[in-house]
């Protein structure tokens, strides 16, 4: 059974379409503040979107293992391609349409939610077993690149022609994704049903193995929320500058790695990759209040970049290997839902302690967090 198919590749450039899409909005901000929103309107705003992407996850995947992949991962699209639309609704001062917007926002989180568990999920069912870590690392980079793209196609589109433009770029990008995926088959209609019911969402939570691997991806989660939300302020309050350095630094080495890593953990384990992981994660996140120069923060982001690559594909494997088609949208779920709890719990908790005790503070905390990962791997099934 071949990895690089046709298929494959369809579902990565899709992939990496809807998430051009969604890193679109890492520029919506500008909206918020240019119709008269405070920083608090941002953090309810932009917030309220990754809360609804954790929370409805147990929902979602239980839909991923009823109706199919590919019919999830369409219907996740479509709301990816109609909630831009539906911003064009918006004009004015914030407050005329507040919680017709958080409503959107709610809806477009949900959106992504789907998208990103279903096609995980879908390609998943494509790997062969033997080339798990290799296949999801590789695919994870589709990811990767759209995170880059998605602002960097929607930053001039703003800027020469204004939200309007904005929005129909990043509906655009999620509309072809809907598209692409359509001719890729789903094994959904060739599994047997059970004899029995399927554990549920939380059924499978309560497993020793799901518990951990959950557990992992929350820590991981809450590191990526000091790297998504707080490295741009602690250049600015340093003075450094070239601060997308740090980020570029960042994914070349968490796409790079996968090229040598995935092939590797599957040789050895995955067990053998997710310690050294967690430690050179951990280890980005405790050098950055040294940091006070822009070799050092490429440097840290570097560090950082690698973990992330080693990590994500590892947990993901770790938690769906030897587990039937049944349940692996729910394990997917398990997963996914893991690492957005953690971004969010990190986001507010890392805020509080950054506005008491300063940025070093902060990144110490998020460090040490990453690290406790290694006490919980060690609780794993053998």
């Amino acid at each position: 059974m071949k990895l690089y198919t046709p298929a494959f590749a369809a579902l990565f450039i899709a992939n990496l379409c809807t998430v051009s899409s969604f890193a679109a909005f890492f520029l919506f901000p500008l909206f918020i503040t240019g119709n008269g929103g405070s920083k608090q309107d941002i953090g309810i705003i932009m917030g309220i979107f990754a809360l609804a992407s954790a929370a409805c996850r147990p929902w979602v995947a239980a839909m991923i293992d009823r109706i199919g992949r590919k019919r999830s991962y369409s219907i996740g699209c479509l709301m990816m391609t109609l909630m831009p639309l539906l911003h064009l609704l918006f004009s004015g001062p914030l407050e005329n349409y507040y919680l017709p917007l958080l409503l959107v926002r709610i809806l477009h989180g949900i959106g992504l939610a789907i998208c990103f568990t279903a096609v995980f999920t879908f390609i998943i069912d494509l790997i062969p077993e033997g080339r798990l870590n290799e296949g999801i690392g590789m695919f994870g980079t589709s990811g990767l690149i759209g995170l880059a793209i998605g602002p960097a196609i929607a930053e001039p589109v703003l800027e020469n022609f204004g939200f309007t433009a904005f929005f129909l770029t990043a509906s655009g990008m999620a509309a072809l994704g809907l598209l692409l995926h359509l001719p890729v088959a789903d094994r959904h209609h060739e599994q047997p049903h059970p004899a029995t019911p399927s554990p549920s969402f939380f059924e499978l939570l309560k497993q020793r193995k799901q518990l951990v691997c959950g557990g992992l991806a929350l820590l991981f989660g809450f590191g990526l929320a000091a790297t998504g939300s707080f490295i741009a302020p602690l250049a600015a309050e340093r003075q450094l500058g070239f601060i997308s350095f740090y980020y570029i630094a960042y994914s070349c080495a968490a796409v790079g790695v996968r090229f040598v890593a995935g092939r590797l953990a599957d040789r050895l384990g995955e067990k053998q990759i997710i310690p050294w992981g967690l430690v050179l994660a951990a280890s980005g996140l405790l050098l950055m209040p040294f940091v006070h120069g822009n070799l050092l923060l490429i440097t840290v982001g570097f560090i950082f970049g690698i973990g992330h690559g080693l990590l994500f594909p590892s947990l993901n494997a770790m938690a769906v290997r030897n587990e039937p088609y049944a349940v692996r949208g729910k394990i997917t779920g398990i997963f996914t839902g893991g690492i957005d709890a953690g971004a969010f719990c990190g986001s507010l908790i890392l805020g509080i302690i950054g506005e008491f005790a300063g940025y070093s503070t902060l990144f110490i905390c998020a460090g040490l967090v990453v690290l406790t990962g290694l006490g919980l791997f060690r609780l794993r099934p053998a």
